[in-house]
């Protein structure tokens, strides 16, 4: 097996350090994802850019530490690593100031980026690639090439626009967005009430196979391939948010892979996205049975 074929899932995007009040922690919607992945036991490769800079030198260690593959993170000599300062409210949810320009503003495209997305099951991307030129121009070209297209959408002002995520819509065949994102969208289009109306109208519009909306301490909504499934979500003292709806989206993907029902995937994805929101920061450590003890000993939300 060659070198990019050994990949089931392709990470496209930021990687950056969230710069919170007290600490700085490793981020970035694909990063997450990727890390995520890699905990339960898939093999994502991550396409970002990093600078040559201290931030830059330390997230390939820690990385390495981990055993995450970095095969495909690339080096920029002139832009810095991303950063982001994050600041949660009285509830643990964060608002987020994205820096600009980042080196994963400048990711390039080439033949080995080209050969690991065709040979992937997925290819996950979000909508702050595109605020810049070079990463936007590289993104939509592998999209022509990528197998089943995952947008895990992260709607971030002011980085995105109708327009943009229109366009983006058109190209995914799964999309991934929390109940704002949803309401915001669908509020282009017309004013429905229920959610099921909504996520229908993105379906039907712009032709998604199926669509998952986290909705946090709610739980979650899937479309998956034309059925609903709805899970109540899990109770447990939230520590922050930072990276549970992308913890959430590679649980399900993670299941889908090893060909579990929808209901087996949300019920797991759920379990993932309730134990990250009780730890600190994006990337914490945990083993599956620590997910299986929220499943099984948690009760969900009534």
């Amino acid at each position: 097996m060659s070198q990019t074929s050994s990949y089931n899932v392709v990470c496209f995007g930021e990687i950056l350090w969230d710069i919170l009040p007290d600490k700085a922690v490793p981020g970035g919607a694909p990063m997450n994802v990727a890390y995520h992945l890699h905990r339960l036991g898939e093999r994502p490769a991550l396409l970002t850019r990093i600078g040559i800079d201290e931030r830059g030198k330390e997230l390939l260690t820690i990385m390495e530490s981990m055993n995450l593959d970095t095969t495909f993170i690339q080096l920029d000599y002139e832009l810095p690593t991303g950063i982001v300062h994050a600041t949660p409210n009285e509830h643990g949810e964060m608002s987020y100031e994205i820096v600009a320009p980042a080196a994963w503003d400048n990711i390039q495209y080439d033949h080995d980026v080209e050969t690991v997305v065709k040979n992937a099951e997925y290819f996950v991307f979000g909508s702050l690639a595109t605020r810049n030129k070079q990463s936007k121009e590289t993104l939509y070209k592998l999209l022509e090439i990528a197998s089943s297209k995952v947008l895990d959408i992260n709607l971030r002002q002011p980085f995105f626009t109708r327009e943009s995520v229109e366009e983006l819509l058109r190209k995914c065949d799964v999309v991934k967005m929390n109940i704002s994102e949803l309401e915001l969208i669908t509020g282009w289009f017309a004013d429905y009430k229920s959610i099921e109306e909504r996520i229908q109208l993105i379906q039907d519009r712009f032709n998604i196979r199926s669509i998952i909306v986290t909705m946090g301490a709610d739980g979650a909504v899937v479309n998956f391939r034309g059925n609903y499934h709805r899970h109540n979500g899990y109770k447990v003292q939230v520590a922050d948010t930072i990276g549970s709806g992308d913890s959430f989206l590679a649980a399900f993907l993670s299941s889908v892979l090893q060909n579990k029902s929808p209901e087996e995937a949300l019920t797991f994805a759920s379990g993932l996205g309730a134990l990250v929101a009780s730890k600190s920061g994006g990337w914490p450590a945990y083993n599956i049975s620590d997910i299986d003890s929220v499943i099984n000993n948690t009760q969900t939300i009534q």
